[in-house]
């Protein structure tokens, strides 16, 4: 099973296990953080795509670390001004392993078919 997930305007494609960087979120290391913007959800045949969500749909993912990416340099310069200027940036990002996906749903309605046979 895989998901489309949506977190810091950015969309990801993700299955169970996978270990992704996203943006960085407000959570400390070794806790679970829940993505409920899904905008996907597909198995072996099947997709459910949202309309912009799936409702009911929610993806687990456990943080691993949070961190600062590699240094980037960032140069300005006037030609004939005599001026330039040069900055860097580490862009933060949250390392999460995903461990579930779900469909609140579809998991509801299988026990209810169960029973009544």
């Amino acid at each position: 099973m895989y998901a489309v997930i949506m977190t810091g305007g950015k969309q990801y494609q993700v299955n169970e296990g996978d270990v992704i960087f996203v943006e960085k979120l407000d959570a400390e290391a070794d806790t679970e953080v829940v993505f409920d913007q899904v905008l996907m959800i597909g198995k072996e045949k099947t997709q459910k795509i949202g309309t912009p969500t799936v409702k009911g749909a929610t993806v687990t993912a456990k943080v691993l670390k949070n961190g600062k990416g590699k240094k980037i340099r960032v140069s300005t310069y006037r030609p004939k001004k005599g001026s330039k200027r040069t900055l860097g940036h580490r862009q933060p990002y949250t390392k999460v392993e995903i461990i579930a996906i779900s469909d609140k749903k579809a998991k509801a309605a299988e026990p209810a078919a169960e029973e009544n046979k």
